[in-house]
C-alpha cells in the first residue's frame, strides 16, 4: 500500500493497556472509522505465532479503509503477515539492516530524537521519523522531552516526513501549531476513551493544523 507524508496526518498505535469490553480488532474498527490515516500494531507480549495471525486480521480490516499497517518492532511478524511495514526505536534492528531485507516499496518508521540520529536514519533509508517526546507521556514515562526548536531543527534538516509523538491530547494538540510536522502519533487520546469520537476529533483538529 502507497505511504505518503498525509499518511502521518493521525498516526494510531495499539495498546492493550486500553482494551476493556471490545476486542482489539473492534477498537482498531472504530479508529479507521473515525479517520486514523495509518495503524501501527504494537504488541510486546504476544508470542509470534499469535502476533502474526492477530497481524494478519488487522492489516485486511486497514486496508478495507485503504490504510497501512506499520508493525512495532518485529521484522519476522511484519513480513509475514503482509504487513505495509515496520516501526523500529532507536535500540531496536537497525533501519540499514531491515532496508536490505525488504523490497523498495515496505514502509520503514524510525524513531530520531537527536539530530544525528535523524540524519542517520535517513541515510540509511527510513521512510518517514517519530520524533519525540513532544509533551510527557503516560505511556512512556521515562520519555525524553524535546523543544519545539530541537524538533524544527530536525525537520528543517531532513527529506522525508516526520511524525510527532509524546503525550499528544485533543487539548494540547493546538501548541503544536508551530512545530514542522506532517502529523500527530497518539495511543491514549484515541484508545483511552470513545474511539469513534476522539478520532474523528483529532482527525479534524490535524487537518487544521498540518493539512497543507
Amino acid at each position: 500500500m502507497n505511504f505518503k507524508k498525509e499518511s502521518l496526518l493521525l498516526y494510531g498505535i495499539t495498546d492493550r493497556s486500553w482494551i476493556n469490553n471490545i476486542t482489539l480488532y473492534e477498537q482498531v474498527e472504530l479508529a479507521l472509522k473515525g479517520g486514523i490515516t495509518l495503524l501501527q500494531l504494537r504488541e510486546k507480549n504476544l508470542d509470534e505465532e499469535s502476533f502474526v495471525i492477530e497481524a494478519v486480521e488487522i492489516r485486511n480490516l486497514c486496508h478495507k479503509y485503504n490504510v497501512p499497517l506499520i508493525i512495532n518492532d518485529n521484522l519476522n511478524v511484519a513480513l509475514k503477515s503482509g504487513a505495509d511495514g515496520i516501526h523500529v526505536g532507536i535500540n531496536d534492528i537497525a533501519v540499514e539492516s531491515i532496508r536490505k531485507k525488504t523490497n523498495k516499496d515496505f514502509i520503514i518508521g524510525a524513531t530520531a530524537k537527536t539530530l544525528e540520529q535523524a540524519l542517520y536514519a535517513e541515510e540509511s533509508g527510513a521512510d518517514y521519523l517519530g520524533v519525540g517526546a513532544v509533551f510527557a507521556s503516560p505511556t512512556k514515562k521515562d520519555a525524553i522531552r524535546i523543544s519545539k526548536e530541537q524538533f524544527n531543527s530536525i525537520s528543517e534538516a531532513v527529506n522525508i516526513p516526520i511524525v510527532a509523538i509524546g503525550g499528544i491530547t485533543y487539548d494540547n494538540i493546538l501548541q503544536l501549531k508551530e512545530y514542522k510536522t506532517h502529523g500527530i502519533a497518539v495511543i491514549s487520546a484515541i484508545f483511552s476513551g470513545d474511539i469513534l469520537d476522539n478520532s474523528i476529533h483529532l482527525r479534524k483538529r490535524s487537518e487544521l493544523l498540518f493539512g497543507n
